[in-house]
Protein backbone atom coordinates (compact mmCIF):
# COMPACT_ATOMS: atom_id res chain seq x y z
CA UNK A 1 0.00 0.00 0.00
CA UNK A 2 0.64 3.32 -0.39
CA UNK A 3 0.94 6.13 2.05
CA UNK A 4 -3.10 6.86 1.20
CA UNK A 5 -3.77 3.78 1.55
CA UNK A 6 -4.29 2.57 -1.71
CA UNK A 7 -2.51 -1.02 -3.10
CA UNK A 8 0.27 -0.44 -5.41
CA UNK A 9 0.55 -3.24 -8.13
CA UNK A 10 3.79 -4.31 -8.63
CA UNK A 11 5.28 -2.19 -11.64
CA UNK A 12 6.34 -5.23 -13.59
CA UNK A 13 2.89 -6.22 -13.62
CA UNK A 14 0.54 -3.59 -15.40
CA UNK A 15 -2.38 -6.37 -15.40
CA UNK A 16 -3.29 -6.53 -12.05
CA UNK A 17 -6.70 -5.89 -10.62
CA UNK A 18 -7.63 -4.97 -7.15
CA UNK A 19 -10.05 -7.02 -5.35
CA UNK A 20 -12.03 -5.43 -2.07
CA UNK A 21 -12.50 -8.35 0.15
CA UNK A 22 -16.03 -8.56 1.27
CA UNK A 23 -17.65 -10.88 3.99
CA UNK A 24 -17.45 -14.66 3.44
CA UNK A 25 -14.26 -13.95 1.14
CA UNK A 26 -11.43 -16.32 1.67
CA UNK A 27 -8.16 -16.08 -0.42
CA UNK A 28 -8.99 -19.31 -2.06
CA UNK A 29 -12.75 -18.01 -3.25
CA UNK A 30 -10.78 -14.98 -4.94
CA UNK A 31 -8.63 -17.55 -6.24
CA UNK A 32 -11.00 -19.05 -8.06
CA UNK A 33 -12.83 -16.14 -9.40
CA UNK A 34 -10.32 -14.77 -10.75
CA UNK A 35 -7.86 -17.65 -11.96
CA UNK A 36 -10.86 -20.26 -11.91
CA UNK A 37 -8.66 -22.11 -9.44
CA UNK A 38 -8.51 -21.86 -5.99
CA UNK A 39 -5.55 -23.68 -5.08
CA UNK A 40 -3.92 -20.70 -6.42
CA UNK A 41 -4.30 -18.32 -3.31
CA UNK A 42 -0.34 -18.33 -2.36
CA UNK A 43 -0.15 -16.24 -5.51
CA UNK A 44 -2.80 -13.39 -4.09
CA UNK A 45 -0.74 -14.14 -0.40
CA UNK A 46 2.54 -13.46 -1.46
CA UNK A 47 1.52 -10.49 -3.66
CA UNK A 48 0.33 -8.76 -0.70
CA UNK A 49 2.56 -9.92 1.39
CA UNK A 50 3.08 -6.18 2.81
CA UNK A 51 -0.69 -6.10 4.53
CA UNK A 52 -0.63 -9.78 4.96
CA UNK A 53 0.62 -11.74 7.70
CA UNK A 54 -1.31 -14.80 7.44
CA UNK A 55 -2.90 -16.62 4.23
CA UNK A 56 -6.35 -17.17 6.64
CA UNK A 57 -6.71 -14.13 7.77
CA UNK A 58 -8.67 -11.18 5.50
CA UNK A 59 -11.10 -8.77 6.92
CA UNK A 60 -13.96 -7.00 4.88
CA UNK A 61 -12.27 -3.79 3.43
CA UNK A 62 -9.00 -5.30 2.81
CA UNK A 63 -7.73 -4.10 -0.89
CA UNK A 64 -6.33 -6.59 -2.12
CA UNK A 65 -3.35 -6.73 -5.17
CA UNK A 66 -4.60 -9.51 -7.82
CA UNK A 67 -1.36 -10.43 -10.25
Amino acid sequence: MDDTGKPTADAANAYAQVHEVEKGDTLGKIAAKYYGDASLYMTIFEANKNQLKDPNEIVPGQKLVIP
